[in-house]
């Protein structure tokens, strides 16, 4: 987790009431209570108080200090936040100790190295450790000395990892994936079994207040195995290993068996193996240059402008419509032939990574090199008008090998698929059919207007069906003006019910005694309660629901000075899911994207705010019309122009 350097805010000193309170629930979680209630080992309660309180201080030293941290996390860079916990024992540097994410406490290897036994051990061979501190998981067939393993190693417990070659020095930090202490065996199986979440030699290993390196592990630590006898027994296993090239490849499994009866070589150690690979995993890929990322992208859309002129060779324009915005280059000529075949490459493969930082410098540039005809709009936006189909760049192109769907990078089509295939998505929302009513609830001053419906102070009406009423009421009392049919004159009733004098209107109305006819229908609306029914799919059991429709809202706004972002609220009523919707934007504008709760939204029903990098409104605007949104049902903002002086 901590391969990349996290933001660590300054350090606080941490209360004693709450370091105490908090090495409590250190030692309840961990199960490190004194399990001793006999006279002989407890003899009273100064004692047991005692024994607490030198506990509590070997966990949390007194003068510990405390920081929030954020650091990123897994192929998609999810931003993750937390707390660390720094302090040291006497004679010791002051270190991270502790680290608190999502409410849960992990030790790090300093203070495994000072408390031997406080979680379960597990061990795995020398090279496979190598990988672990390189930010891979430990896979099910990298699991040495069991089974039986640990009986505490359950699903979700907190387990430290150490090798054969030194099983009593924890080298790193994960929780299980897996029970692993039910396990009858691990060769031939599959699938991670811990996620490691720090190790020695992360950079959280390597924080220090004092600008000092990280402690490199001591050669054995006593208390982690029952016995010397069971460290050199350990030790000896991993000599017998006998590893070499070939037998690294084997990625983990047990290499005393001959090369028939070893499994497959993708069922070893890291995460998403490949049996191409030898190594199961190659967790340290070379970071892409810039220059190679450029020329990923132009590739990708001379691709993405080729499979269009092979696919659709007897359509106008092969089958593009003009103008084409900056979110379609993006997601149809562009994502798809992005050769990202790993999560890594999926992760330097963006936009924000290559010299021209955003989709409309990077269609100016294919401008410049007179491959598209572009054109400004909006200000925010370049659009392309035509393309050059006869370009040598485009006429000479060769295909590459494209990524397939399963790939970690999840967004080429595969070969043999047309580039307008859709995205491939588990959102049932995506071809929903939305229908909004606005309805209107009367006044119980207005029920004698509409008497002849049998209207009571429940019943709902739309405006269709008011207006008719309204009419039928101006008919049987003969309001309508003798001398110009527009104007309704008011009786006591009509101006009772309607004109409360809550709007200038209202005065002036009954100044005059009249009113025109679309002015009372206007003000009946007025004076009514609202409400609205979103129907999805022709839905009959949809129940209207009190207030105005809300609209879906799009803002452009500006942060970090110069970046511009967009962000989407109010997509929950259109039953639409959001964190479904922003990952199709993450997809189709090629940026990161986060759903978080809109602030100032109630914690009982939370509206949650999608937050895509760039100006997408347009990219935003597709992707509701597949679920069924209009146009008018959507409110745009842009915070981005300067207020007029």
């Amino acid at each position: 987790m901590f391969k990349k350097k996290p933001t660590v805010k300054p350090l606080a000193p941490l209360r004693s009431s709450d370091r105490r309170k908090t090495a409590d629930s250190i030692i309840a979680e961990y199960d490190l209570q004194p399990t001793a209630k006999d006279d002989t080992k407890v003899k009273d309660k100064a004692a047991a108080t005692a024994e607490t309180t030198a506990l509590r201080n070997a966990l949390l030293p007194d003068g510990v200090q405390t920081a929030r941290f954020t650091t990123t996390h897994g192929p998609d860079l999810k931003q993750v936040s937390g707390t660390v916990y720094v302090g040291s024992q006497p004679g010791d540097d002051a270190r991270v100790l502790w680290f608190k994410i999502e409410d849960r406490m992990y030790p790090t290897v300093y203070t495994l190295w000072k408390q031997p036994g406080i979680v379960p051990l597990l061990h795995t061979p020398g090279f496979v450790v190598q990988k672990l501190q390189g930010g891979a998981d430990l896979m099910t067939p990298g699991l040495a000395n069991g089974p039986p393993f640990n009986q505490k190693a359950t699903k979700g417990a907190v387990v430290a990892i150490a090798s054969l070659e030194q099983p009593s020095v924890p080298v790193a930090v994960g929780a299980c994936l897996i029970d692993i202490s039910s396990l009858g065996a691990v060769q031939g199986s599959r699938g991670h079994a811990v996620q490691t979440m720090h190790w020695a030699g992360d950079e959280m290993w390597s924080y220090s207040n004092s600008n000092k390196a990280g402690l490199n592990p001591p050669e054995s630590i006593q208390g982690w195995l029952a016995s010397k006898g069971d460290e050199e027994k350990l030790v000896e296993q991993a000599a017998d290993l006998d590893i070499d090239d070939d037998d690294e490849d084997q990625g983990g499994v047990n290499l005393d068996k001959s090369p028939a009866e070893r499994p497959d070589p993708s069922e070893g150690l890291g995460e998403d193996a490949s049996a191409d690979d030898g190594l199961v995993e190659k967790v340290e890929i070379k970071d892409m240059t810039t220059k190679e990322i450029d020329d990923a992208f132009r590739k990708a859309f001379l691709y993405g402008v080729y499979h269009y002129k092979e696919t659709n060779s007897n359509q106008p324009n092969f089958g593009l419509e003009y103008p084409l915005t900056q979110s379609f280059v993006m997601s149809t000529l562009v994502q798809p032939f992005l050769p990202a075949y790993t999560p890594e490459q999926a992760n330097s493969l963006q936009i924000k990574k290559s010299s021209y930082k955003n989709i409309k410098k990077f269609i100016k540039s294919l401008d410049k090199a007179k491959i598209v005809k572009t054109k400004e709009r909006d200000q925010h936006e370049t659009i392309i008008l035509d393309v050059d189909f006869n370009d040598a760049s485009i006429q000479n192109f060769t295909p590459y090998r494209l990524p397939k769907k399963e790939t970690a990078a999840g967004t080429a089509l595969g070969r043999g698929n047309k580039a307008t295939s859709e995205l491939d998505t588990s959102d049932a929302s995506i071809g929903q059919k939305l229908e909004k009513l606005q309805y209107y609830k009367l006044k119980e001053r207005m029920l004698p207007l509409f008497e002849s419906a049998g209207a009571t102070s429940h019943s709902l009406f739309t405006a269709a069906e008011l207006k008719p009423l309204i009419t039928s009421y101006i008919e049987s009392e003969n309001l309508v003006n003798a001398k110009n049919k527009r104007l309704i004159t008011l009786n006591p009733t009509l101006a009772n019910a309607v004109f409360d004098g809550s709007t200038s209107l209202d005065k002036e109305v009954l100044a005059k005694g009249s009113v025109p006819r679309d002015a009372l229908i206007d003000r009946v609306l007025q004076a009514s309660t609202p409400h609205y029914a979103i129907i999805r799919n022709n839905d009959p059991t949809t129940k209207p629901k009190s207030g105005a429709a809300p609209k879906i809202k799009i803002t452009l706004e500006t942060r970090s000075g110069n970046k511009t972002v967009t962000k989407i609220s109010g997509v929950e009523v259109y039953f639409i899911p959001p964190q479904a919707l922003a990952d199709e934007l993450r997809k189709m504008c090629a940026g990161s994207s986060s759903v978080e709760q809109l602030h100032g939204s109630s914690p009982k029903a939370p509206v949650m705010e999608i937050m895509i990098q760039g100006p997408q409104k347009d990219a935003v605007l597709k992707a509701l019309d597949k679920r069924g949104v209009r146009p008018a049902w959507v409110e745009f903002v842009d915070k981005t122009k300067g207020k007029k002086k």
